[in-house]
């Protein structure tokens, strides 16, 4: 997949607000509306933008705890069986497997403490998972 400049400049200005209309973006970056549309299109089609989304506050939704969960796991666990696992908790709203001692890491969003120890617990009697190693975030920099 060949990006070029305009493509560039449409995709740094969905990030900033994906529910701009073509018409503002084809202003933006001095195409055409239909062009605009027909380069979000195929920049959709060949999978270069993913999906639109919202963004939403956690805090409003009362989730005030966020944590990092690093995960070991017994033997080889496949990155499928880890997916699986996180699909099946809400709380956890991102995952990765990474290098190093730990084989994944899972970010998780509670309301509170007990929350956030109770989430833990379901994490830790997953099949496969040998132990766990938690951060709580302070603040965001």
């Amino acid at each position: 997949m060949r990006l070029d400049e305009i493509d560039h400049k449409i995709i740094a200005l969905l990030v900033e607000n994906g529910r701009e209309s073509f018409a503002t973006l084809a202003v933006r970056i001095g195409l055409s509306t239909a062009a605009t549309k027909r380069r979000v299109d195929r920049l959709r089609h060949d999978g270069a933008i993913r999906r639109f989304t919202a963004e939403i506050d956690p805090a409003a939704l009362g989730w005030t705890i966020e944590a990092f969960v690093e995960l070991y796991c017994e033997g080889r666990v496949p990155p499928d069986r880890m997916r699986e696992m996180v699909r099946a908790i809400p709380e956890v709203v991102d995952a990765y497997t990474v290098t190093g001692e730990s084989d994944g890491i899972v970010v998780v969003r509670a309301s509170d403490a007990s929350h956030f120890e109770a989430v833990l617990g379901v994490i830790r009697n997953y099949p496969g998972v040998r132990r766990t190693r938690s951060a709580i975030v302070l603040s965001h920099l």
